[in-house]
C-alpha cells in the first residue's frame, strides 16, 4: 500500500526531469534545457533519489556521471514519455495547429552569427511543411530590446548568442560552438601557428561585429570575456554587416574571432583559414528566446521545433 502511494506521487514531469538529468549529467544543463532554476532541479533530483533508492548522478572528475541504475532507467523513461506524447501531446497539437492549412505569421529577430545558411534553411523547412505560413525576418541591433519586443508581441522569437541569457524568458539551446579565429590564408598566424601567442593575437588588427546587446554585453561576448581576463584587443574595424566580414578578412590582415560553425562555411569560397585562438574562450552558446505570451501556443511550439531541427541539421553537417 505504501509503495503504491509512493508511485502515485511520480508525475510525468518528474520522469522528464529524470531523463534530462541522465542525458545531460549536469544539474545546470538540465535546468537550462527544462526552463527551470537549478534549485528546482536539485529538489527534483532529491525526490528521484528517494523514489529510486539510488544516487543516479555521482561526482566524476570535474563533472558528474550517471550510475548503472540511472542508465538502466534511461530507456524506460524515454519510452514512457514518448507514449505520453503520443497519447496527449501530438493529438492536442494537431487539434490546435494544422501546418498545411495555416497562414500564421511568425516574426523572428535573428543575427547571422550562428551560420550563414541557418535562416535560408529555416525558410525552406517552413515553406515545405507549411506553405501558407508567413515569416518576417528581422535584424538584431544594439537598440533592439529583447524583453520589450517579446512582451509586446512585436516579435515572437529571438535567436542569438548571449553569455548570460535573460532569466525572465523561456529559452531553448540550439547549439554550442567552439570559438576560433578566421584569417586570410597568407596571414602570419597561419605561417607560424605555434608562435602565435596571446600577445601577438591581441596586437593584431581585429574586425568585430557591432554589438547586438546593451548593458554589460555592449562590448560583445568576445570583448566581454577578454575584459574579464584583464585583456583587450586591437579592434580596427567594427561592422554591422556580419555576413560581409569574411570577404574583408580574405583580403587583409584582419582577424575575426567567432564560432567555428560560421567560419567553416566560407573556407571553400574564399582564401581563408581557421586557426586556433591563443586565448581560451568558453564555448559560444546559441539560443532561441520566447515569452510566456507564446509559450502555450501549439503553432509557436511547432515553429520553435522547426528552428531547433534546422540548427541540429546544420550542426550534424
Amino acid at each position: 500500500m505504501g509503495g503504491r502511494a509512493h508511485f502515485d506521487n511520480i508525475e510525468l514531469h518528474l520522469v522528464r526531469v529524470l531523463l534530462t538529468l541522465i542525458t545531460e549529467c549536469s544539474v545546470s544543463r538540465a535546468a537550462l534545457k527544462l526552463d527551470l532554476s537549478q534549485p528546482a532541479v536539485s529538489a527534483h533530483l532529491r525526490r528521484l533519489r528517494d523514489a529510486t533508492g539510488d544516487a543516479l548522478l555521482v561526482r566524476s572528475g570535474n563533472g558528474m556521471a550517471a550510475t548503472p541504475v540511472a542508465l538502466e532507467l534511461l530507456g524506460p523513461a524515454r519510452a514512457l514519455l514518448e507514449q505520453a506524447d503520443r497519447l496527449f501531446g501530438r493529438q492536442q497539437a494537431s487539434r490546435g495547429f494544422e501546418p498545411l492549412a495555416s497562414d500564421t505569421l511568425f516574426r523572428i529577430a535573428a543575427s547571422d552569427y550562428l551560420d550563414p545558411l541557418f535562416l535560408p534553411r529555416l525558410v525552406t523547412a517552413v515553406q515545405q511543411a507549411a506553405p501558407g505560413v508567413r515569416l518576417d525576418l528581422l535584424p538584431l541591433s544594439a537598440e533592439f530590446d529583447v524583453q520589450r519586443q517579446l512582451v509586446s508581441g512585436e516579435v515572437d522569437l529571438v535567436i542569438g548568442n548571449w553569455m548570460e541569457p535573460p532569466e525572465d524568458l523561456h529559452l531553448g539551446r540550439l547549439l554550442t560552438d567552439e570559438v576560433v579565429c578566421l584569417v586570410a590564408e597568407n596571414h602570419p598566424a597561419v605561417r607560424s601557428a605555434r608562435g602565435w601567442t596571446v600577445e601577438k593575437y591581441l596586437a593584431c588588427q581585429h574586425v568585430a561585429p557591432t554589438p547586438l546587446h546593451t548593458g554589460r554585453e555592449a562590448r560583445g561576448v568576445i570583448d566581454a570575456h577578454l575584459q574579464s581576463l584583464g585583456l583587450s584587443r586591437n579592434v580596427t574595424v567594427r561592422s554591422a554587416h556580419f555576413g560581409q566580414i569574411p570577404q574583408m578578412v580574405a583580403s587583409s590582415l584582419l582577424v575575426l574571432t567567432t564560432g567555428r560553425q560560421f567560419c567553416e562555411r566560407y573556407l571553400d569560397e574564399l582564401p581563408l583559414k581557421v586557426v586556433r585562438c591563443p586565448v581560451a574562450f568558453p564555448p559560444m552558446n546559441y539560443y532561441q528566446l520566447w515569452h510566456d505570451r507564446t509559450h502555450p501556443s501549439a503553432a509557436h511550439r511547432w515553429f520553435r521545433e522547426r528552428v531547433r531541427d534546422v540548427a541540429r541539421e546544420l550542426l550534424s553537417r
